[in-house]
């Protein structure tokens, strides 16, 4: 599959759960698709005026092609999703939790040492010891030439929704 296909598919299955916009500049790093979900549940009493609590769940899914990726351009990544924590992410006493997920599509075979740094890296910041919620980085890496489908720890809970077929 080409990487063009591959991001088809993708804007496809993330249309239904997401609001999109295709290539945009964050943080100086062009990206091929931007992604955010906001759900907001709240219980009341009797009226929707009279809320007893209310939490968020936000997501945000930051795109991007590779033809290929050395360790530079993975740590540029990484770096990239753990700073868009401060632009992206207020705290407040109804926030819950975020996730940000990082795709990137990889045209190429990563190396051994780029698949390691990919299962490792991890990310997890609370906010006011979790009283105002918390945030996660999941980093999912997709090998068009395999089909395949890499992703660090917290990457594994959507791994199938990434699948190439």
């Amino acid at each position: 599959m080409r990487a063009e296909e591959y991001l088809n598919l993708l804007e496809t299955r993330l249309e239904r759960y997401f609001d999109i916009e295709k290539n945009i500049m964050c943080r100086n790093m062009e990206v091929d698709i931007f992604a955010r979900s906001f759900i907001r549940n709240e219980r009341y009493i009797a009226s929707k005026k009279l809320a007893v609590y209310a939490y968020e769940n936000n997501e945000y899914c930051f795109v991007k092609r590779y033809k290929m990726i050395s360790e530079e351009s993975l740590t540029q990544f990484t770096d990239f999703l753990k700073n868009a924590v401060n632009d992206y992410i207020t705290p407040h006493g109804e926030h819950m939790s975020s996730v940000l997920t990082g795709i990137m599509i990889l045209e190429e075979e990563p190396g051994e040492e780029i698949r390691k740094q990919l299962k490792a890296f991890k990310f997890h910041k609370s906010f006011a010891f979790g009283f105002k919620g918390w945030v996660d980085i999941r980093l999912i890496s997709v090998v068009l030439a395999r089909g395949e489908v890499i992703t660090n720890k917290k990457g594994k809970e959507v791994q199938q929704f990434y699948k190439v077929s």
